[in-house]
């Protein structure tokens, strides 16, 4: 009975993994069959498919291919291997090999350039002339795959180096040979024999499989798109009661991030794969398995972008995992004393020891070694969490070291000019600088200095010890302000580094990093936060809710203070239009953008509030109530 076109099975999705020895390309194909599922199948090694593979191992593998093996027999045996393999079909829609035809005609050179000292060109041909019988087939075969090839490096010469460097052992045969099989590989890429070509460099294997995805979706939905891509793991480790889940809690509420148990990912990964027992198995896959259950939580909930899991009970397992993810991940060891962990315990000292002894049989204690990060716990809950914030906000705020501006280039009236300079001179020309950075801030940064109406705000970053000395200095030099009040903010780099900064500072430590303020000076080699936009933005709020407190302050009073209320309602302006996605450095700017949007203009009234009291109050009126507004809630029906 025949069978019509549109009933015909449809053939698997056949994806053949090249490229030379160490590359990885069994790894790669085992996390990708793992993450596919039941529908991929794997095609199995070459010599399943060709009875004389027995003889050949008894023999000798590499005596048969180098020695004993006439070259007419090798291609012979490779050849129908490939060619059976490829005729064998697969019960899956997705099959994967390693080694795809293509690399049938380049370890076919290489074997005949080391056996008949010849070059990679006249080795090709001979090769070539060999296979001359196979060829139709082969052609046929080779149309049936996407080909993806898997390098080392641009360079055959440290691609070699890098596949030879995994080996315990090398004779000067096999080097030979990895030699002239990366040429080989290398003329075949350049024939573009293969679909895709990806160079894996320094990129660790998450990194790779990602790109794999990335470059396999579009040829079949079966494989899924990414692989953990952007996601910032954090795995914390420590003995029993050292304050793990106290640190995963903390992340989770105050840094979003996703809070996850190892012991369940294994597991359901583990079941998933049909494996029994995850805690028998070698570490190596134990760890696979991690990645596996981390992988599929991660692109069920892809609004996640961070994770942390706990807890790290093995060494093996631990450094399979950072080989696996490289940067992505942070190890995060919380090291506490067992006096202190004893006091936490709620189930008696006999639990602990107990859970010790487990955690310590399998590695707990030496996963310390491996760590990125070691805490030191046995302070108090405050120290913990400054910890933490240091540690969740290096991943989302990159250090960048300031550029800086020249004194004069701010605008600004001839004596502020020389003061900053003098202040300068004093805090940066001795060795070390008393001071990291000074920056001018709000209007003298913007060319908006106002005689008689602005301060002069300075943003400095010094240590504490640097206090006394900064203190006196200011106090010699406070004649030469001309009575212009000086609003100075003074933090360390560890406050700026943990965020323990009010949300004025923080959008201070947000415009520096992105060079809209450029500092005056700042010392070589100084690298600061760069708090990202949503991060600043949402801060914000906490200055809106403390301009709204303090209008209604001024509002009270008899006489409300003329500057500080403008200023004030100004700010209030700025914070609204900021979750707008408006940024306003000026005063003036902010409330004629809000009051266009809110109220249609009132340009004469945000004129007359800088000298008109009953003006100044009708406005902050009217920005408070655009505040409020935002407040409303929805009367409720009975």
């Amino acid at each position: 009975m025949s069978i019509s076109p549109e009933h015909a099975p449809t053939p698997p999705a056949t994806i053949a993994f090249s490229g030379p020895d160490n590359v990885g390309k069994t790894k790669q194909i085992g996390i990708l069959a793992r993450r596919i599922g039941p529908t991929a199948r794997m095609a199995g090694p070459l010599d399943d498919y060709d009875p004389r593979w027995g003889g050949i191992k008894a023999m000798g593998m590499g005596t048969w291919w180098f020695e004993r093996g006439p070259v007419e027999e090798v291609a012979d045996v490779l050849a129908s291997s490939y060619l059976e393999r490829s005729r064998t079909s697969a019960a899956g829609p997705v099959r994967l090999m390693d080694r795809g035809i293509p690399m049938l005609e380049a370890s076919l050179g290489a074997t005949i350039a080391v056996r008949e000292h010849t070059g990679t060109e006249l080795a090709a041909d001979r090769a070539r002339e060999l296979l001359a019988p196979f060829a139709a087939d082969l052609r046929a075969a080779e149309a049936q795959e996407h080909g993806i090839v898997l390098l080392h490096d641009d360079d055959p010469v440290i691609g070699t180096a890098r596949s030879l460097s995994h080996e315990r052992s090398v004779t000067p045969t096999y080097a030979d040979y990895q030699c002239h099989l990366h040429q080989q590989i290398y003329r075949l890429v350049r024939e573009d024999r293969w679909a895709e070509t990806i160079v894996i460099g320094e990129h660790r294997v998450m990194a790779v499989q990602d790109e794999i995805r990335r470059r396999l979706h579009p040829f079949t939905p079966l494989v899924p798109p990414r692989a953990l891509p952007g996601v910032r793991v954090v795995a914390l480790g420590g003995m029993s009661e050292s304050g793990k889940s106290t640190a995963g809690e903390y992340l989770r509420l105050h840094h979003g991030y996703g809070r996850l148990k190892i012991g369940y990912l294994i597991e359901d990964a583990a079941n998933r794969a049909g494996i029994t027992d995850p805690y028998e198995i070698p570490a190596v896959v134990r760890a696979e398995l991690l990645v596996d259950g981390l992988d599929r939580f991660c692109a069920a909930h892809h609004f996640l972008d961070r994770v942390t899991i706990e807890s790290l009970h093995d060494q093996e397992a631990t450094a399979e995992l950072q080989r696996m993810l490289g940067s992505q991940l942070a190890i995060v060891y919380l090291d506490t004393t067992p006096g202190v962990r004893a006091e936490r315990g709620t189930a008696g000292p006999e639990d602990l020891v107990e859970r010790d002894t487990v955690k310590a049989r399998r590695g707990a204690a030496e996963v310390a070694a491996l760590a990125h990060e070691v805490i030191d716990n046995n302070g108090s809950r405050l120290h913990l969490e400054r910890r933490l914030d240091g540690i969740a906000l290096a991943h989302r705020w990159p250090l960048r070291e300031p550029s800086t501006a020249p004194v004069n280039a701010l605008g600004l009236p001839v004596h502020l000019e020389s003061y900053l300079s003098a202040l300068l001179d004093v805090t940066t020309v001795q060795q070390p600088p008393l001071i990291d950075l000074l920056a001018v801030t709000g209007s003298g940064a913007r060319g908006k200095y106002q005689h008689g109406w602005s301060d002069l705000d300075v943003f400095v970053v010094a240590g504490q010890d640097s206090i006394p000395c900064l203190r006196q200095v200011l106090a010699r030099l406070e004649a030469d302000l001309g009575g212009v009040k000086l609003g100075l903010t003074v933090l360390t780099q560890d406050e700026c580094r943990t965020g323990a900064v009010t949300s004025r500072l923080l959008h201070v430590l947000a415009l520096i990093g992105s060079g809209t303020l450029v500092p005056l000076w700042c010392r070589p080699g100084l690298a600061l936060p760069a708090p990202d936009a949503a991060t600043d933005v949402a801060a914000s709020v906490e200055a809106g809710v403390q301009a709204a407190i303090e209008i209604r302050r001024q509002l009270l009073k008899g006489a409300p203070d003329l500057r500080a209320l403008y200023k004030i309602t100004a700010l209030l302006a700025k914070v609204m239009l900021r979750f707008e996605g408006t940024e306003c450095a000026s005063d003036d700017d902010a409330l004629a953008v809000l009051l266009d949007r809110r109220s249609g203009g009132h340009t004469d009234l945000r004129h007359q509030a800088r000298e008109n009291r009953d003006a100044a109050v009708e406005l902050a009126n009217t920005v408070l109530g655009h505040w409020l507004a935002t407040f409303a809630l929805p009367t409720s029906r009975t």
